[in-house]
């Protein structure tokens, strides 16, 4: 097989991990957690801006504080069991490597734990803190599967410190700010085929492919990978705002919006690459050849450096409506945006070369509209429900680090108040994913897909989650 030795190509194959920082971004509806609330989470987060059930409602709308006359602090913790499964359509091995497997389940059990606290003032002002994960997740492959080029573990850590302020301007109505300091850490690895960058090289080395030599350096080195692993964080500042109407005694309208959260990340890229083993009786010129030619590549290619990117988290808006129904029957509504086209492309810059190559995303902004409703069946119990749609921002752009599509979420929980200072909520989600179909390739061309594999076949992908938290009131 032809190999085109160019250098952009060969920093397309080792230094593809670097990508992974954005691709890897794809998580959930985009990579965005809701998961934010244990009380509201039994609604599908119906009518959060308008949700005034316990301090958790800050996050959703921080004028939401001036419903609280006491102090009070909750704390929460949700577990996320993904399940995502690839079944493969002909997918195209890498050059020189065998297939590998389907990756089994790519999900875990990911824990997300969220803590508030609202401290009334006085009548017309309140103060509130707030500690959460608004982003992340994690996915991990087998070993040695077929997208092993692609990605291997993807693991996205966020944390969103939000102290906020809500004045009551009425009776009927109150607004809300806040600001927000964000971090973000990502660790991500995937597999560079060090058997194709060995031709390649040799190749560019003035070694003519499909000559003896090229041929017994191919035969010699098959199956060889490296291993990439990135590490990268930053610390950014975004604000939040929220507004809060009770139309009527029974009727609240609600509205809120976050900013964007602009972060100019910063890590190191890592190889591990492998000790080549070569056949007892292996031609003393061929070993010494080979040597050289992987000497080069750890040089020049395959060693470890530093890499930085921009990229901005898309603003969040939501228009929520609360009506009490009865003294029993609440219900709920929420449309939430997501401004996921702040992230158009992912473009790196490494600290030396080679340089690493754009990856369009293309994403589209989304909606998730959610219904809900609630059953107070005496002072201490409370059932809930609800049912929402959430879109997805990708597009022509999928990646395997976490595979994305429209989902529908099937909520259930309940509150139960134990005593006049101690309330305990539960929440349960069942999220069902479209089957997405997936056709990625490693870089541009024919050769190019041949050489470093072409991902095809489908995704079947849930997610399960359970969700327990203790609210105090002073």
């Amino acid at each position: 097989m032809m190999i085109p030795f160019r250098r952009t190509r060969i920093a397309a194959s080792v230094c593809g991990v670097a990508l992974a920082l954005g691709a890897g971004h794809a998580f959930g509806t985009g990579f965005q957690l809701n998961e934010n609330s244990a009380s509201s989470i039994g609604n599908a987060l119906a009518g959060g801006a308008a949700f005034t059930d316990d301090a958790t409602a800050m996050w959703w709308n921080p004028a939401a504080l001036s419903s609280f006359s006491r102090t009070q602090g909750v704390a929460a913790m949700h577990v996320i069991t993904p399940k995502i499964n690839f079944s493969n359509n002909a997918t195209v091995p890498a050059y020189n490597q065998p297939l590998g497997g389907d990756g089994g389940d790519a999900g875990g059990n990911n824990f997300v734990p969220n803590m508030y606290v609202a401290i009334p003032i006085n009548q017309q002002f309140a103060f509130g803190l707030g500690v959460n994960a608004p982003f992340g997740l994690t996915t991990e492959y087998d070993d040695g599967w077929m997208g092993r080029y692609q990605t291997l573990k993807s693991s996205i850590q966020t944390i969103n410190v939000n102290p906020a302020l809500s004045w009551k301007v009425s009776p009927q109505l109150a607004i809300g700010a806040g600001v927000n300091y964000q971090t973000i850490k990502a660790t991500l690895t995937q597999n560079a085929n060090y058997s194709y960058l060995l031709a390649a090289y040799a190749q560019g080395a003035g070694i003519a492919a499909g000559s003896p030599t090229f041929n017994a350096i191919a035969q010699a080195t098959k199956g060889l990978d490296a291993k990439a692993s990135i590490t990268a964080d930053d610390g950014a500042w975004g604000w939040n705002v929220g507004v809060a109407w009770d139309v009527t005694p029974a009727l609240r309208l609600a509205a809120a919006y976050r900013s964007e959260i602009k972060y100019d990340v910063n890590g190191n890229v890592e190889y591990t690459n492998p000790t080549i083993t070569l056949a007892p009786g292996t031609p003393p010129q061929l070993a010494g050849t080979i040597a050289a030619l992987s000497a080069a590549i750890n040089q020049t290619y395959t060693y470890n450096r530093g890499v930085g990117s921009s990229i901005t988290l898309p603003q969040i808006a939501n228009l929520s409506m609360h009506w009490q129904i009865d003294p029993k029957w609440e219900l709920m509504a929420d449309a939430q945006y997501t401004g996921w086209s702040s992230i158009p492309e992912l473009k790196f810059n490494a600290s030396a070369p080679p340089t690493i190559p754009t990856v369009p995303l293309e994403w589209d902004d989304t909606w998730k509209i959610a219904v809900g409703a609630s059953y107070r069946y005496n002072d201490q119990w409370k059932a809930r429900a609800g049912i929402a749609f959430d879109q997805t921002p990708v597009t022509t752009h999928p990646t395997p680090r976490l595979p994305d599509s429209d989902r529908w979420w099937y909520a259930i929980g309940g509150e139960y108040k134990a005593t006049p200072n101690w309330k305990f909520d539960a929440g349960f989600v069942y999220i069902k994913g479209d089957s997405a179909e997936f056709n990625q390739q490693f870089g541009t061309g024919t050769q190019q897909a041949s050489s470093l594999g072409q991902l095809r076949g489908s995704y079947d992908a849930s997610v399960t989650i359970f969700s327990v938290q203790a609210a105090y009131t002073f």
